[in-house]
């Protein structure tokens, strides 16, 4: 283990500190990788969370019960692939044989082993290539409690919809007792200091109410769909994806 470790460490310092040109084909080669297995995959939710919360932690079963109550619908779930918050997602989903369980991992010189609840599995070279993946093909975000890593990945989420890089696509933070001094943070000292706006603000969707996010998520789906066809994108497979998915489940507008 200490060996693997050592060779993961010379790895990343080998390809960040070096100008090799090969480093660029590994990067396009995650890329093409992840568009050519996740680009025709349907409605998906990202789950984002700690890799070392324990099974009997209850954000671990909250993880698995929400991934479990989209899998029942019909989402399909998408995770980091390790183990923690995101094997409890993924086993979530992994019982519903009709939606991918899916996991994109990463070589880490700790903590990260792939969990076995996945239906799909890709491996990545690059944090910045995966995350794009965790990120593109997913119509929402759900983000459990977790260190810097989920950290970084809940504002890069809000950060892509602060400016307009994706759209139609809602946050869900999942920990109120958790995250309550974060989002204090964010309305005392960015808001109030206007470094940002009120919508900005309200992005950020704080619950602990699974059914709330399931429905929320639900309801969105046409939002993005309309999206879609107002940029063009109405004849893409993945836009096709969304209207079947809406139809087969029924899913109409709400009233206003």
């Amino acid at each position: 283990m200490k060996n693997r470790k050592n060779e993961l460490a010379k790895k990343y310092i080998k390809d960040i500190k070096s100008a090799d040109v090969w480093s660029v084909f590994k990067i396009i080669a995650d890329f093409v990788k992840g568009f050519d297995d996740l680009g025709e995959l349907g409605p998906t939710v990202t789950i984002f969370g700690s890799a070392r919360t324990h099974k009997r932690d209850p954000y671990y079963k909250k993880a698995q019960k929400l991934s479990s109550m989209l899998g029942s619908v019909g989402f399909n779930v998408m995770t980091g692939g390790g183990p923690g918050i995101m094997e409890a997602a993924n086993r979530g989903a992994h019982k519903h044989e009709d939606v991918e369980s899916i996991g994109l991992n990463i070589d880490l010189p700790f903590e990260q082993t792939t969990n076995p609840y996945t239906t799909k599995e890709l491996s990545f070279d690059y944090f910045f290539s995966r995350k794009v993946m965790l990120v593109k093909y997913s119509m929402a975000y759900v983000i459990f409690p977790g260190g810097y890593g989920t950290l970084d990945e809940l504002f890069e989420a809000l950060t892509l919809i602060q400016t307009r890089k994706v759209t139609g696509v809602k946050v869900f933070v999942v920990g109120v007792d958790f995250y309550k001094p974060l989002i204090e943070f964010i309305k005392k000292n960015l808001y109030e200091s206007d470094m940002i706006s009120l919508e900005d603000l309200h992005m950020i969707h704080l619950t602990d109410d699974l059914e709330t996010v399931v429905d929320e998520i639900e309801a969105s789906l046409l939002e993005q769909i309309d999206l879609l066809k107002e940029v063009g994108l109405g004849g893409t497979s993945y836009c096709k994806s969304l209207l079947d998915f809406a139809v087969k489940k029924h899913i109409k507008k709400r009233d206003t």
